[in-house]
């Protein structure tokens, strides 16, 4: 009797062992500049990210997971020749061995001459469309002719009212929360999701920090954000998440997970609230 436990308990420990072994696999490890190649992980207990299978210059583009049989699959890409080696855990690697293309001969293409402009003749539409425009500009002149010397005249057409300023912080946390509602990337629509949650941030760091962010790369602004009175270690890594993350998105078609899509919103709403709280003292601190 006792034989037959020892056996059972052997074959359970044996079933755990096995099961428990995490497996790693390229399908290729041989590849051309911009070809893709499928890692599949089995036996993984937390998902590997986009963001960490993207290292040495190898691009994670998307995910997909087989619940049934505990497979993760990530599609993976490279723009750059030579090995590449993508670390798995501490222990694991796989090597990734990427070509140039061959067989382009740039020596003997045959340049042609660019074809000669075809001159046409005027039809009476397109005549009569810029006749039409000539007349919309003179009118559009004789408009401000008017208006400047009404104004001139201290006689305001339309009494405007100042529209109240709201805080920098308070505009970009109402502009993710509607973003939030509109719920583009449950519709599939990611990119743009990534497009307009990088932009509230951009602009608040251009409001409210002087921080000239809509026209800086990601690389820039974390650069230009390190050197700021509004850096924070805690948010600086945030702001490095959620911009690595929208630039996989927008440049290298990258699709992550849904719950990536959460994090990047949740990572924007603490960027704000938190660098609120820092504006708040540092101006606390200057009228002491």
């Amino acid at each position: 009797m006792s034989k037959k436990l020892f056996l059972v308990v052997l074959a359970l420990v044996t079933a755990t062992t096995i099961q428990a072994q995490i497996i790693y696999q390229l399908d290729t490890n041989n590849i051309t500049i911009g070809d893709q190649v499928t890692l599949s992980i089995s036996g993984v207990e937390n998902y590997r990210t986009t963001e960490e299978l993207s290292q040495n210059g190898v691009l994670a583009l998307k995910q997909w997971v087989d619940t049934v049989k505990n497979i993760q699959y990530s599609t993976l890409t490279c723009f750059d020749e030579g090995e590449h080696s993508i670390k798995l855990s501490e222990e694991d690697s796989l090597v990734l061995v990427v070509n140039d293309v061959e067989g382009v001969d740039t020596v003997n293409v045959q340049i042609k001459d660019i074809a000669p402009i075809i001159k046409v003749k005027y039809t009476f539409w397109e005549i009569f469309r810029w006749v039409l425009l000539g007349l919309a500009v003179a009118a559009l002149v004789v408009a401000i002719i008017y208006i400047v010397k009404r104004m001139k005249a201290h006689k305001p057409i339309i009494e405007l009212h100042p529209e109240p300023v709201i805080p920098p912080d308070e505009r970009a946390l109402k502009e993710l929360e509607e973003l939030r509602r509109k719920e583009l990337w449950q519709a599939g629509k990611v990119k743009e999701y990534y497009t307009e949650l990088t932009d509230v941030v951009r602009y608040y760091l251009e409001e409210a920090w002087n921080i000239n962010s809509t026209d800086m790369t990601s690389d820039e602004t974390l650069e230009a954000y390190h050197d700021s009175k509004a850096y924070d270690e805690g948010c600086e890594e945030k702001l490095r998440q959620m911009l690595r993350t929208a630039d996989m998105v927008k440049f290298a078609k990258g699709e992550p997970l849904p719950n990536e899509h959460t994090q990047a919103m949740n990572f924007a709403v603490e960027f704000v609230d938190t660098l609120a709280e820092k504006s708040s003292q540092q101006s606390a601190n200057s009228g002491q």
